[in-house]
Protein backbone atom coordinates (compact mmCIF):
# COMPACT_ATOMS: atom_id res chain seq x y z
CA UNK A 1 0.00 0.00 0.00
CA UNK A 2 1.37 3.68 -1.03
CA UNK A 3 1.57 5.69 2.00
CA UNK A 4 1.13 9.25 -0.35
CA UNK A 5 -2.75 8.28 -0.40
CA UNK A 6 -4.86 10.98 -0.98
CA UNK A 7 -6.93 12.41 2.02
CA UNK A 8 -10.40 12.38 0.81
CA UNK A 9 -12.40 16.00 2.10
CA UNK A 10 -14.77 13.28 4.18
CA UNK A 11 -12.56 11.55 6.09
CA UNK A 12 -12.19 12.44 9.60
CA UNK A 13 -8.77 13.74 11.18
CA UNK A 14 -8.25 11.47 14.50
CA UNK A 15 -8.49 14.75 16.46
CA UNK A 16 -10.18 17.05 14.49
CA UNK A 17 -13.31 15.00 14.08
CA UNK A 18 -14.51 14.84 17.70
CA UNK A 19 -17.69 17.60 18.23
CA UNK A 20 -15.75 20.31 18.70
CA UNK A 21 -11.92 19.92 16.95
CA UNK A 22 -11.24 21.60 14.13
CA UNK A 23 -7.59 20.34 13.86
CA UNK A 24 -6.19 23.99 13.19
CA UNK A 25 -4.56 26.27 15.65
CA UNK A 26 -6.03 28.76 18.35
CA UNK A 27 -8.06 28.52 21.89
CA UNK A 28 -11.28 26.92 22.70
CA UNK A 29 -13.70 29.88 21.23
CA UNK A 30 -12.08 29.48 18.06
CA UNK A 31 -12.22 26.44 17.28
CA UNK A 32 -16.05 26.19 18.47
CA UNK A 33 -16.45 28.57 15.90
CA UNK A 34 -14.41 26.41 13.09
CA UNK A 35 -17.07 23.83 14.39
CA UNK A 36 -19.98 25.77 13.82
CA UNK A 37 -18.94 26.97 10.46
CA UNK A 38 -18.93 23.16 9.47
CA UNK A 39 -22.11 22.56 10.60
CA UNK A 40 -23.71 25.38 8.95
CA UNK A 41 -21.66 23.90 5.92
CA UNK A 42 -23.72 21.07 6.15
CA UNK A 43 -21.06 18.48 7.98
CA UNK A 44 -23.61 17.75 10.86
CA UNK A 45 -21.99 14.21 12.03
CA UNK A 46 -24.31 12.63 14.50
CA UNK A 47 -25.69 16.11 15.55
CA UNK A 48 -29.36 15.61 14.03
CA UNK A 49 -29.54 11.70 15.82
CA UNK A 50 -28.67 12.71 18.67
CA UNK A 51 -31.53 16.05 19.00
CA UNK A 52 -33.50 13.14 18.20
CA UNK A 53 -32.23 10.50 20.75
CA UNK A 54 -32.95 13.49 23.34
CA UNK A 55 -36.57 14.14 21.74
CA UNK A 56 -37.73 11.40 21.84
CA UNK A 57 -35.94 10.47 25.57
CA UNK A 58 -38.10 13.54 27.03
CA UNK A 59 -41.61 12.36 24.81
CA UNK A 60 -41.45 8.83 26.02
CA UNK A 61 -40.38 9.91 29.49
CA UNK A 62 -43.63 11.66 29.34
CA UNK A 63 -46.07 9.79 27.97
CA UNK A 64 -44.73 6.65 29.92
CA UNK A 65 -43.78 6.31 33.16
CA UNK A 66 -41.64 3.05 33.00
CA UNK A 67 -39.50 4.19 30.44
CA UNK A 68 -36.95 6.25 32.91
CA UNK A 69 -36.88 3.59 35.14
CA UNK A 70 -33.51 1.64 35.63
CA UNK A 71 -35.23 -1.84 35.14
CA UNK A 72 -35.98 -0.10 31.45
CA UNK A 73 -32.95 1.54 30.55
CA UNK A 74 -30.67 -1.54 31.05
CA UNK A 75 -33.38 -3.55 28.71
CA UNK A 76 -32.87 -0.69 26.41
CA UNK A 77 -29.21 -0.90 26.17
CA UNK A 78 -29.82 -5.29 26.04
CA UNK A 79 -31.86 -4.48 22.95
CA UNK A 80 -29.94 -1.96 20.83
CA UNK A 81 -26.99 -4.26 21.38
CA UNK A 82 -27.69 -6.61 18.14
CA UNK A 83 -28.47 -3.44 15.93
CA UNK A 84 -25.47 -1.44 16.98
CA UNK A 85 -23.32 -3.96 16.43
CA UNK A 86 -24.67 -4.58 12.64
CA UNK A 87 -24.95 -1.23 12.12
CA UNK A 88 -21.06 -0.53 12.66
CA UNK A 89 -20.34 -3.99 10.49
CA UNK A 90 -22.15 -1.76 7.87
CA UNK A 91 -20.08 1.33 8.39
CA UNK A 92 -17.20 -0.14 6.88
CA UNK A 93 -18.72 -0.95 3.39
CA UNK A 94 -20.97 2.17 2.91
CA UNK A 95 -17.97 4.52 3.81
CA UNK A 96 -17.21 2.65 0.53
CA UNK A 97 -20.27 3.55 -1.14
CA UNK A 98 -21.12 0.05 -0.95
CA UNK A 99 -23.77 -1.84 0.90
CA UNK A 100 -24.39 -5.72 2.17
CA UNK A 101 -27.89 -6.82 2.02
CA UNK A 102 -26.84 -10.02 3.55
CA UNK A 103 -25.44 -9.51 6.72
CA UNK A 104 -28.01 -10.21 8.85
CA UNK A 105 -28.40 -13.69 6.91
CA UNK A 106 -24.94 -14.21 7.03
CA UNK A 107 -24.90 -14.05 10.75
CA UNK A 108 -28.71 -16.04 11.08
CA UNK A 109 -26.22 -19.23 9.30
CA UNK A 110 -23.06 -18.81 10.98
CA UNK A 111 -25.16 -19.41 14.05
CA UNK A 112 -26.89 -22.21 12.34
CA UNK A 113 -23.73 -23.84 12.12
CA UNK A 114 -22.74 -23.47 15.32
CA UNK A 115 -25.79 -24.58 16.91
CA UNK A 116 -26.03 -27.53 14.51
CA UNK A 117 -22.29 -28.60 15.54
CA UNK A 118 -23.03 -28.39 19.11
CA UNK A 119 -26.00 -29.52 20.04
CA UNK A 120 -26.73 -32.18 17.35
CA UNK A 121 -23.19 -33.38 16.46
CA UNK A 122 -21.45 -32.55 20.07
CA UNK A 123 -18.81 -30.24 18.92
CA UNK A 124 -16.93 -28.19 21.77
CA UNK A 125 -18.52 -24.89 21.80
CA UNK A 126 -15.70 -22.89 21.10
CA UNK A 127 -14.59 -24.86 18.26
CA UNK A 128 -18.47 -24.42 16.64
CA UNK A 129 -18.48 -21.17 17.35
CA UNK A 130 -15.38 -20.90 15.80
CA UNK A 131 -16.52 -22.44 12.52
CA UNK A 132 -19.32 -20.02 12.65
CA UNK A 133 -17.12 -16.52 12.78
CA UNK A 134 -15.06 -18.81 9.66
CA UNK A 135 -18.15 -18.94 7.51
CA UNK A 136 -18.92 -15.17 8.01
CA UNK A 137 -15.26 -14.64 7.60
CA UNK A 138 -15.46 -16.87 4.44
CA UNK A 139 -18.73 -15.20 2.86
CA UNK A 140 -17.12 -11.30 2.98
CA UNK A 141 -14.22 -13.12 0.95
CA UNK A 142 -16.69 -14.13 -1.39
CA UNK A 143 -18.22 -10.75 -1.56
CA UNK A 144 -15.25 -8.70 -1.44
CA UNK A 145 -14.12 -11.10 -4.86
CA UNK A 146 -17.48 -10.84 -6.85
CA UNK A 147 -17.26 -7.06 -6.18
CA UNK A 148 -13.68 -5.83 -6.27
CA UNK A 149 -12.31 -8.69 -8.67
CA UNK A 150 -15.23 -9.22 -10.88
CA UNK A 151 -16.96 -6.17 -10.90
CA UNK A 152 -20.41 -6.86 -9.84
CA UNK A 153 -22.31 -4.07 -7.99
CA UNK A 154 -22.26 -5.20 -4.29
CA UNK A 155 -26.18 -4.59 -4.09
CA UNK A 156 -26.30 -7.31 -6.51
CA UNK A 157 -24.02 -10.03 -5.18
CA UNK A 158 -25.87 -8.80 -1.46
CA UNK A 159 -29.17 -9.25 -2.73
CA UNK A 160 -28.43 -13.01 -3.97
CA UNK A 161 -26.76 -13.96 -0.90
CA UNK A 162 -29.77 -12.64 1.02
CA UNK A 163 -32.18 -14.75 -0.68
CA UNK A 164 -29.72 -17.74 -1.07
CA UNK A 165 -28.90 -17.86 2.41
CA UNK A 166 -32.16 -18.07 3.64
CA UNK A 167 -32.56 -21.26 1.59
CA UNK A 168 -29.25 -22.51 3.15
CA UNK A 169 -30.38 -22.03 7.25
CA UNK A 170 -33.85 -23.97 6.58
CA UNK A 171 -31.51 -27.07 5.23
CA UNK A 172 -29.18 -26.87 7.95
CA UNK A 173 -31.69 -26.28 10.59
CA UNK A 174 -35.18 -27.42 8.86
CA UNK A 175 -38.05 -25.75 8.49
CA UNK A 176 -39.63 -24.44 12.01
CA UNK A 177 -36.43 -26.17 13.65
CA UNK A 178 -35.50 -24.24 17.07
CA UNK A 179 -32.55 -25.44 19.03
CA UNK A 180 -31.59 -23.94 22.47
CA UNK A 181 -28.20 -22.75 23.39
CA UNK A 182 -27.11 -24.62 26.30
CA UNK A 183 -23.90 -22.50 26.97
CA UNK A 184 -24.26 -20.34 30.24
CA UNK A 185 -21.38 -18.54 29.30
CA UNK A 186 -22.96 -16.95 25.86
CA UNK A 187 -26.39 -17.07 27.58
CA UNK A 188 -24.81 -14.87 30.33
CA UNK A 189 -23.40 -11.88 27.26
CA UNK A 190 -27.04 -10.54 27.08
CA UNK A 191 -28.06 -11.98 30.38
CA UNK A 192 -25.53 -10.86 32.57
CA UNK A 193 -24.55 -8.39 34.82
CA UNK A 194 -21.31 -6.65 36.02
CA UNK A 195 -21.00 -6.60 39.79
CA UNK A 196 -21.57 -2.86 40.90
CA UNK A 197 -17.74 -2.46 41.40
CA UNK A 198 -17.09 -3.71 37.42
CA UNK A 199 -19.06 -0.90 36.10
CA UNK A 200 -17.01 1.77 38.22
CA UNK A 201 -13.72 -0.25 36.96
CA UNK A 202 -14.74 -0.09 33.57
CA UNK A 203 -15.72 3.58 33.54
CA UNK A 204 -12.00 4.22 35.09
CA UNK A 205 -10.71 1.84 31.98
CA UNK A 206 -12.51 4.44 29.44
CA UNK A 207 -11.28 7.62 30.89
CA UNK A 208 -7.66 6.28 31.16
CA UNK A 209 -8.00 4.95 27.45
CA UNK A 210 -9.62 8.12 26.04
CA UNK A 211 -6.70 10.05 27.96
CA UNK A 212 -3.85 8.23 26.84
CA UNK A 213 -5.32 8.18 23.04
CA UNK A 214 -5.95 11.58 23.12
CA UNK A 215 -2.83 12.99 24.62
CA UNK A 216 -0.75 10.19 21.68
CA UNK A 217 -2.68 11.81 19.50
CA UNK A 218 -1.52 15.09 20.63
CA UNK A 219 2.48 13.93 20.79
CA UNK A 220 2.07 12.70 16.98
CA UNK A 221 0.41 15.23 15.77
CA UNK A 222 3.67 17.59 17.52
CA UNK A 223 6.47 15.26 16.07
CA UNK A 224 4.69 15.68 12.60
CA UNK A 225 4.46 19.88 13.19
CA UNK A 226 0.76 19.01 12.74
CA UNK A 227 -1.50 21.98 14.11
CA UNK A 228 -2.99 20.43 17.69
CA UNK A 229 -6.56 21.47 19.02
CA UNK A 230 -6.75 23.51 22.68
CA UNK A 231 -5.71 21.08 25.39
CA UNK A 232 -9.23 22.74 26.98
CA UNK A 233 -11.39 20.08 24.36
CA UNK A 234 -9.44 16.78 25.91
CA UNK A 235 -10.65 18.37 29.49
CA UNK A 236 -13.44 19.07 28.30
CA UNK A 237 -14.32 15.47 26.59
CA UNK A 238 -12.98 13.62 29.49
CA UNK A 239 -15.45 15.44 32.19
CA UNK A 240 -17.83 14.65 29.91
CA UNK A 241 -16.89 10.87 29.62
CA UNK A 242 -16.70 11.50 33.75
CA UNK A 243 -20.24 12.78 34.08
CA UNK A 244 -22.37 10.65 31.73
CA UNK A 245 -20.22 7.79 32.18
CA UNK A 246 -21.19 7.99 35.89
CA UNK A 247 -24.54 8.83 35.44
CA UNK A 248 -25.22 6.16 33.57
CA UNK A 249 -23.25 3.46 36.11
CA UNK A 250 -24.89 4.56 39.31
CA UNK A 251 -28.28 4.24 37.76
CA UNK A 252 -27.37 0.67 36.18
CA UNK A 253 -26.13 -0.29 40.06
CA UNK A 254 -29.37 0.41 40.83
CA UNK A 255 -31.63 -2.45 42.13
CA UNK A 256 -33.87 -3.44 39.35
CA UNK A 257 -34.94 -6.49 40.30
CA UNK A 258 -39.20 -7.56 41.30
CA UNK A 259 -37.83 -10.35 43.70
CA UNK A 260 -35.90 -10.81 46.65
CA UNK A 261 -33.06 -11.35 44.07
CA UNK A 262 -30.98 -8.16 43.63
CA UNK A 263 -30.63 -7.70 40.15
CA UNK A 264 -28.17 -4.86 39.76
CA UNK A 265 -24.79 -3.87 37.41
CA UNK A 266 -24.24 -2.40 34.53
CA UNK A 267 -25.31 -5.18 31.71
CA UNK A 268 -22.15 -7.17 30.68
CA UNK A 269 -22.92 -6.80 26.78
CA UNK A 270 -22.18 -2.70 27.21
CA UNK A 271 -18.38 -3.06 27.89
CA UNK A 272 -18.44 -5.74 24.84
CA UNK A 273 -19.92 -3.29 22.65
CA UNK A 274 -17.42 -0.17 23.96
CA UNK A 275 -14.29 -2.19 23.20
CA UNK A 276 -15.48 -3.35 19.67
CA UNK A 277 -16.40 0.99 18.98
CA UNK A 278 -13.01 1.37 20.06
CA UNK A 279 -10.88 -1.29 17.75
CA UNK A 280 -12.94 -0.21 15.19
CA UNK A 281 -12.64 3.04 15.62
CA UNK A 282 -8.81 2.62 16.00
CA UNK A 283 -8.76 0.86 12.88
CA UNK A 284 -10.50 3.59 10.94
CA UNK A 285 -9.16 6.77 12.16
CA UNK A 286 -5.18 5.77 12.73
CA UNK A 287 -4.21 3.54 10.56
CA UNK A 288 -3.37 3.41 6.89
CA UNK A 289 -6.23 0.60 6.01
CA UNK A 290 -8.82 3.28 7.37
CA UNK A 291 -7.45 6.40 5.40
CA UNK A 292 -7.42 4.10 2.19
CA UNK A 293 -11.44 3.35 3.07
CA UNK A 294 -12.60 7.38 3.18
CA UNK A 295 -10.27 8.00 0.10
CA UNK A 296 -11.77 4.96 -1.60
CA UNK A 297 -15.21 6.60 -0.45
CA UNK A 298 -14.72 10.22 -1.45
CA UNK A 299 -13.03 9.52 -4.88
CA UNK A 300 -11.90 5.70 -5.59
CA UNK A 301 -10.40 6.64 -8.78
CA UNK A 302 -8.05 9.02 -7.60
CA UNK A 303 -7.59 6.80 -4.60
CA UNK A 304 -6.52 3.80 -7.24
CA UNK A 305 -4.08 6.72 -9.03
CA UNK A 306 -2.29 7.06 -5.64
CA UNK A 307 -1.33 3.71 -5.05
CA UNK A 308 -3.98 2.28 -2.51
CA UNK A 309 -4.86 -1.19 -3.46
CA UNK A 310 -8.57 -0.35 -4.20
CA UNK A 311 -9.64 -4.42 -4.40
CA UNK A 312 -7.72 -5.03 -1.24
CA UNK A 313 -8.96 -1.97 0.52
CA UNK A 314 -13.00 -3.32 -0.58
CA UNK A 315 -12.42 -6.94 0.58
CA UNK A 316 -11.13 -6.41 3.80
CA UNK A 317 -14.30 -4.28 4.36
CA UNK A 318 -16.47 -6.90 3.34
CA UNK A 319 -14.43 -9.42 5.89
CA UNK A 320 -14.98 -7.48 8.37
CA UNK A 321 -18.43 -6.56 7.83
CA UNK A 322 -19.65 -9.92 7.41
CA UNK A 323 -17.36 -11.48 10.62
CA UNK A 324 -18.90 -8.25 12.72
CA UNK A 325 -22.42 -9.19 11.58
CA UNK A 326 -22.14 -13.18 12.99
CA UNK A 327 -21.34 -11.46 16.11
CA UNK A 328 -24.22 -9.30 15.93
CA UNK A 329 -26.04 -12.34 16.03
CA UNK A 330 -24.30 -14.06 18.33
CA UNK A 331 -26.24 -11.43 20.52
CA UNK A 332 -29.38 -11.69 18.93
CA UNK A 333 -29.44 -15.64 20.27
CA UNK A 334 -27.89 -15.23 23.13
CA UNK A 335 -30.50 -12.50 24.57
CA UNK A 336 -33.63 -15.08 23.16
CA UNK A 337 -31.34 -18.40 24.25
CA UNK A 338 -33.00 -20.21 20.77
CA UNK A 339 -31.65 -20.60 17.42
CA UNK A 340 -33.65 -21.14 14.64
CA UNK A 341 -33.87 -20.43 10.34
CA UNK A 342 -35.12 -17.18 10.11
CA UNK A 343 -32.35 -15.47 12.28
CA UNK A 344 -30.92 -11.91 11.11
CA UNK A 345 -33.85 -12.13 8.45
CA UNK A 346 -35.35 -8.94 8.98
CA UNK A 347 -32.44 -6.89 10.86
CA UNK A 348 -30.11 -5.85 8.07
CA UNK A 349 -32.25 -3.06 6.83
CA UNK A 350 -32.82 -1.94 10.41
CA UNK A 351 -29.01 -2.06 10.50
CA UNK A 352 -28.25 0.07 7.31
CA UNK A 353 -30.75 2.32 8.66
CA UNK A 354 -28.97 2.92 11.68
CA UNK A 355 -26.07 3.83 9.88
CA UNK A 356 -27.61 6.22 7.81
CA UNK A 357 -30.00 7.54 10.88
CA UNK A 358 -26.75 8.61 12.78
CA UNK A 359 -25.41 10.24 9.77
CA UNK A 360 -23.28 7.88 7.96
CA UNK A 361 -23.75 9.08 4.50
CA UNK A 362 -25.11 6.13 1.68
CA UNK A 363 -22.68 7.88 -0.83
CA UNK A 364 -19.24 7.27 1.10
CA UNK A 365 -16.89 8.58 2.79
CA UNK A 366 -18.52 9.97 5.68
CA UNK A 367 -19.79 8.50 8.76
CA UNK A 368 -18.08 7.07 12.09
CA UNK A 369 -18.73 3.79 14.15
CA UNK A 370 -20.09 5.92 16.85
CA UNK A 371 -22.71 7.02 14.21
CA UNK A 372 -23.99 4.07 13.56
CA UNK A 373 -24.20 3.45 17.40
CA UNK A 374 -26.18 6.51 17.86
CA UNK A 375 -28.35 5.61 14.77
CA UNK A 376 -29.25 2.07 16.14
CA UNK A 377 -29.73 3.68 20.08
CA UNK A 378 -32.27 6.40 18.26
CA UNK A 379 -34.07 3.31 16.49
CA UNK A 380 -33.88 0.90 19.07
CA UNK A 381 -35.51 4.06 21.71
CA UNK A 382 -38.66 4.01 19.08
CA UNK A 383 -38.99 0.73 19.29
CA UNK A 384 -39.00 0.22 23.40
CA UNK A 385 -40.91 3.45 23.49
CA UNK A 386 -43.41 2.45 21.49
CA UNK A 387 -43.55 -0.71 23.13
CA UNK A 388 -44.21 0.76 26.27
CA UNK A 389 -47.07 2.26 24.86
CA UNK A 390 -48.48 -0.54 23.45
CA UNK A 391 -48.51 0.76 20.08
CA UNK A 392 -48.52 -2.18 17.41
CA UNK A 393 -45.45 -3.08 14.83
CA UNK A 394 -47.08 -1.20 12.00
CA UNK A 395 -46.67 1.70 13.99
CA UNK A 396 -43.26 1.09 14.83
CA UNK A 397 -42.11 0.24 10.83
CA UNK A 398 -43.97 3.43 9.69
CA UNK A 399 -42.17 5.25 12.16
CA UNK A 400 -38.63 3.94 11.76
CA UNK A 401 -39.20 4.46 7.94
CA UNK A 402 -40.13 8.36 8.04
CA UNK A 403 -37.12 8.35 10.48
CA UNK A 404 -35.14 6.51 7.92
CA UNK A 405 -36.30 8.89 5.17
CA UNK A 406 -35.82 12.43 7.02
CA UNK A 407 -32.34 11.28 7.93
CA UNK A 408 -31.44 10.18 4.23
CA UNK A 409 -32.76 13.58 3.40
CA UNK A 410 -30.98 15.58 5.66
CA UNK A 411 -27.68 13.70 4.30
CA UNK A 412 -28.08 14.41 0.81
CA UNK A 413 -29.08 18.30 1.74
CA UNK A 414 -25.70 18.19 3.70
CA UNK A 415 -23.77 17.05 0.87
CA UNK A 416 -25.38 19.78 -1.40
CA UNK A 417 -24.83 22.53 0.84
CA UNK A 418 -21.15 21.42 1.40
CA UNK A 419 -20.65 20.81 -2.59
CA UNK A 420 -22.42 24.72 -3.11
CA UNK A 421 -20.05 25.86 -0.73
CA UNK A 422 -16.79 24.38 -2.46
CA UNK A 423 -17.98 25.49 -5.92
Amino acid sequence: MSSNAPRSSAAPDPVASDLIGSGVEGGLGDQVRAWWQRVRGGDMGALPAVGGLVVLGVMFSILSPFFLTERNFANLLNQAATLVVLGMALVFVLLLGEIDLSAGVTGGVGMALFVILFAKFGFPWPLALLVGFGFGFATGALIGFFVARIGIPSFVVTLGLFLGYQGLALLIIGDGGLYRIEVPELIAIQNGNLPPWGGWLMLAIMLAISAATSFWDRSRRTRAGVPNRAISLVFIKLGVIAVLGGIVVFVLNQNRGQSIVAVEGVPIIVPIVLVIIWLGTFLLDRTKFGRYVYAIGGNAEAARRSGVKVRWIKWWAFVICSSLAVFAMLLSVSRVGTVDATVGRDIVLSGVAAAVVGGVSLFGGKGRLVHAAIGALVIATITNGLGLLNLGGGINLMVTGGVLILAATVDALSRLRSGGARA
